[in-house]
C-alpha cells in the first residue's frame, strides 16, 4: 500500500504532462517504477485507501488462464473489465477481423494459452511452464508473454501488463512480471491483485512455496481527469494494514484452472477500506 501511494505521490511531483493519441487526453507521466509483493508472508496488496474491487481482478486473471477471447465469457467469470475495449473501441468496432458483439480478438490468455506458430501449429505456453515447475525444472526461461507484435491488428487492444517471468531456488518460485504502461488510479491495483494472485495460484499448482513477485512498470501515468480525486482525496487517507488472500486447496492442477475454477474459489480476509472513489476510465 505504502508503495502504491509514493508512487501517485512521485507521478504528481515528478510527472510530465504528456498527449495520449488514443484517448485524447493528457497524462502526468513518470518512466520506471519497481513494486514488489510478498506473497510468502501473504501480503496481499489491496488498495485500502478506496474500496477495490478485488474480485473484477481475479475473474479477469483467470480468464486470462484460460485462454478467453471474448468479453461475455469475462462477464461469466465475474468482471466487465472487457466491455469496453471489445464492443466501445471505435478502431476495433471498425476492424475487419473483429467477429462481433464482445469479440476481444487475439489478445492477452490467447496469445498466453495458444500462441500462433509459423506451421500453423499452436504454442500453450502456460502449460509449458506449469509442467517444468512441477517438475522442479527452470530452463532460464519459465517465460508467459501476451505481447505479439505481428497480431497487434488482431486484438483490440495491446496487451498492457506483457510479460511474466517464473523463477524457481530450490522449491520457492518468484515472478517477475512487466507491464509497459499503466493507468495507476484505476488500473495499477487490479495490477497488483494479479501479479501476487498469479505466483500464489502458480506456485499451488506446481507445488512450490511463493516468494516474492516483482513488478515493474515502464510508463506510469495519471489521466488529467484523474487527478484532482488522486491529490485532493485518495492521497490524504491513512492506509489500513493488508489483509490476507485465500485460495481453495483443492486447486491442484492447471486443467482445474481451465475446468471448475471461479472467483468463487478464493477469498480475501480482513480487508478494511476507505469509501470508493469513481475514477474517470479512458478507453
Amino acid at each position: 500500500m505504502h508503495q502504491y501511494l509514493k508512487l501517485c505521490q512521485r507521478i504528481i511531483d515528478q510527472g510530465v504532462w504528456v498527449e495520449n493519441e488514443r484517448t485524447g487526453k493528457k497524462c502526468l507521466t513518470a518512466i520506471n517504477a519497481d513494486l514488489s509483493y510478498n506473497v510468502a508472508a501473504n501480503e496481499f496488496p489491496i488498495i485500502t485507501t478506496r474500496k477495490s474491487y478485488w474480485k473484477a481482478a481475479i475473474a479477469e486473471l483467470l480468464g486470462y488462464l484460460k485462454g478467453y477471447d471474448n468479453a461475455a465469457d469475462f462477464r461469466e467469470l465475474g468482471t466487465k473489465s472487457w466491455d469496453a475495449n471489445a464492443n466501445n473501441n471505435e478502431a476495433w468496432l471498425n476492424n475487419p477481423v473483429r467477429k462481433g458483439d464482445d469479440d476481444m480478438g487475439r489478445v492477452y490468455g490467447v496469445q498466453g494459452r495458444s500462441w500462433q506458430k509459423p506451421d500453423g501449429s499452436k504454442l500453450d505456453q502456460l502449460e509449458k511452464i506449469v509442467s517444468n515447475l512441477s517438475r522442479g525444472v527452470d530452463d532460464r526461461g519459465e517465460i508467459l508473454t501476451f505481447y505479439n507484435p505481428g497480431e497487434f491488428e488482431l486484438g483490440c487492444l495491446r496487451p498492457c501488463m506483457h510479460t511474466h517471468t517464473f523463477s524457481l531456488l530450490g522449491d520457492t518460485l518468484y515472478l517477475t512480471s512487466y507491464q509497459r504502461s499503466c493507468d495507476v488510479p484505476l488500473g495499477l491495483n487490479f495490477n497488483q491483485i494479479q501479479v501476487f494472485t498469479l505466483l500464489a495460484l502458480i506456485a499451488q499448482i506446481s507445488g512450490k512455496t511463493p516468494g516474492i513477485a516483482y513488478h515493474k512498470i515502464v510508463n506510469a501515468h495519471i489521466y488529467e481527469d484523474q487527478l484532482d480525486l488522486m491529490r485532493n482525496v485518495q492521497l490524504g487517507r491513512d492506509p489500513f494494514a493488508p489483509p490476507k488472500l485465500s485460495i481453495n486447496p483443492d486447486i491442484k492442477s492447471l486443467k482445474d484452472i481451465e475446468s471448475w475454477v471461479g472467483i468463487e474459489d478464493f477469498s480475501v480476509i480482513g480487508y478494511e477500506h476507505h469509501e470508493p472513489i469513481s475514477y474517470p476510465f479512458s478507453v
